[in-house]
């Protein structure tokens, strides 16, 4: 059998190794138009910032590397420009010498990748304008910075290169802009969470115009002007477009095969296309998600990696099934993790499903051990069924544990109250003998039977402030005083039964407190009394940093922080 791989770096050099290690006799020959045939993708920004400073240290494996341990002809610098399915061929350009000949393969498998997204829009041209995809591509950009020394940077994009990116460049001694069209960085954040992640980027430095249209750029003082639809021209010595990424399938296109969002290519759960004996893993395909079961473009090595075993396993004669992504993500920003997994509540909301959520706000492990850190979860399920749908968390310790059993649960087909049976390992310097996804378990099983009523941020503001209801803050009078929601009165929740007479019988009781938990005892106590009470999800802490960063969003004056 003879099998032909268009592309390395995650699917199809998981695929060519793959497929040595289930047939020895094999011929596997793999194409990629780069140099580098497998690498470190998820590293480039960190080699930018000097964070990994060995440019080795980016390449996973080298073609002789490959070569050696697999017996897999690698073959970079070498494009593939045309598939012909009829004959089982495909033409091949040497980028080096210029020759162009034909392959034959028994199977063919296709792992092209993404490529940067470029905006139809004047000035993409310019010389100081940059995309981060390729190792070339990371060459460029570290050797930009080396020879011209640049203070300032424009991001367009706030998705994982644009953050990263930022980071390390504000490392660098760069003033750092991230501009874009969404008013949130981050896409897989509700924009209550991705709040949190904007104010980590603004307490380091990097300025925020988020909400503004990019229409072109020029060169300008040296620099490069980058032109928004309103407001002033944002000036900076380089900038890097980071807008996301667009399937390279136009191979696929050119050779009759079945197309799907962004012509992305359209493979059912063995990794096969509409063209007998071929196949396509990674960035190019469409693929379905997990949790929705809706089609979907999810571009992260982990679903690539696993896609491109699968393929391996059908080509050699198995049957493997690959049954859907979740786009689990962990993204540090500066001293921060934000990490998600599933669907958010947009999204859930756009697909039609009735959803409920608990935002909580506990510690990374044990409170009376050193070095705890707040740590902010949100959890979204289905209302009727209990279905677990998706999490988002930020904070700082322990952030890609909880994601990961969450990620874990989803998987399984955890119902969301199931989250508290969870026999997860505990010791005081790494969690709590309640852990924080057993308390999110917790929260929901309360919900589920009725113990626990809920208000959210999104209803503070109409909540009635004529008397009608009865608005209640029970942190202490210190905290109280520091900040606290409009109308809300303050009695702490250790002296609520002593004046509990205070409060006016037959009105409905709204709590807040600082994290969730007071507020939470403060509405059991007034339940035990009579009162009909919500509790406030997240906790002052999680409103204000929502609300600050809402109006800092808003805010014509704001969106050049």
């Amino acid at each position: 059998m003879k099998v032909v791989i268009v592309g390395g770096v995650a699917g199809g050099a998981t695929a060519a190794a793959r497929i040595r290690r289930l047939d020895e006799q094999a011929e596997i020959i793999v194409f990629e138009r780069s140099g580098y045939v497998s690498y470190a993708n998820c590293g480039l920004p960190y080699y930018i910032g000097d964070v990994i400073t060995d440019q080795e240290e980016l390449t996973l494996q080298t073609p002789g590397s490959f070569f050696l341990r697999f017996r897999v002809t690698m073959k970079v610098r070498h494009e593939v420009i045309a598939l012909h399915p009829e004959e089982k061929t495909v033409s091949v350009k040497n980028l080096e010498t210029g020759e162009v000949f034909e392959e034959s393969y028994d199977k063919l498998l296709l792992s092209p990748g993404a490529k940067p997204t470029q905006p139809r829009i004047p000035g993409t041209g310019i010389g100081k304008l940059f995309t981060l995809r390729t190792v070339e591509d990371t060459f460029r950009i570290k050797e930009y910075i080396r020879r011209n020394h640049p203070r300032s940077a424009v991001l367009s994009g706030g998705g994982f290169i644009g953050l990263e990116l930022a980071e390390n460049l504000k490392n660098l001694g760069m003033e750092v802009t991230i501009v874009q069209r969404p008013k949130q960085l981050m896409n897989p954040f509700d924009p209550d969470m991705a709040s949190f992640i904007h104010g980590a980027m603004r307490r380091h430095g990097v300025r925020l115009a988020l909400g503004q249209t990019v229409e072109g750029f020029e060169e300008k003082e040296g620099g490069v002007d980058v032109l928004l639809k309103e407001g002033e021209p944002l000036h900076a010595d380089m900038v890097v477009l980071a807008i996301g990424v667009t399937p390279d399938t136009q191979l696929a296109k050119d050779a009759g095969l079945e197309l799907g969002i962004k012509g992305s290519i359209i493979v059912n759960d063995r990794m096969e296309t509409s063209v007998p004996d071929i196949y396509a893993v990674g960035d190019a395909v469409q693929v379905k998600h997990f949790v929705t079961g809706q089609e979907a473009l999810i571009s992260l090595a982990g679903p690539a990696n696993k896609q491109g075993r699968i393929a391996a396993d059908n080509i050699c004669g198995g049957d493997s099934r690959y049954q859907g992504a979740l786009g689990s993500s962990v993204i540090q920003v500066f001293d921060m993790t934000a990490a998600a997994t599933g669907i958010n509540e947009k999204t859930a909301v756009k697909a039609g499903l009735k959803v409920d959520k608990v935002i909580l706000s506990p510690m990374s492990h044990a409170g009376y051990y050193p070095g705890g850190k707040v740590m902010t979860m949100k959890v979204v399920f289905e209302k009727e069924s209990g279905r677990l749908l998706g999490a988002q968390i930020v904070g700082y310790d322990g952030v890609d544990k909880r994601i990961d059993v969450l990620a874990t649960a989803i998987h399984a087909g955890m119902k969301a109250a199931g989250l508290k049976e969870l026999d997860l390992a505990y010791a005081p310097p790494y969690s709590s003998a309640k852990d924080p996804v057993n308390m999110a378990g917790f929260m929901i099983d309360n919900i589920s039977r009725g113990i626990l009523k809920q208000f959210h941020a999104e209803d503070v503001g109409s909540l009635p402030r004529d008397g009608s209801v009865i608005l209640l803050d029970v942190r202490t009078e210190g905290e109280y005083g520091r900040g606290h929601a409009e109308g809300f009165v303050n009695i702490p929740v250790d002296e609520l039964r002593e004046r509990v007479g205070e409060l006016e019988n037959g009105k409905t009781v709204y709590v807040m407190c600082q994290s969730g938990l007071r507020s939470y005892i403060g509405a059991r106590i007034l339940a035990g009394y009579g009162y009909d009470v919500y509790n406030f999800s997240g906790g002052y802490r999680f409103y204000d940093g929502v609300m600050n960063d809402r109006c800092l969003i808003e805010s014509a004056t704001a969106c050049g922080m």
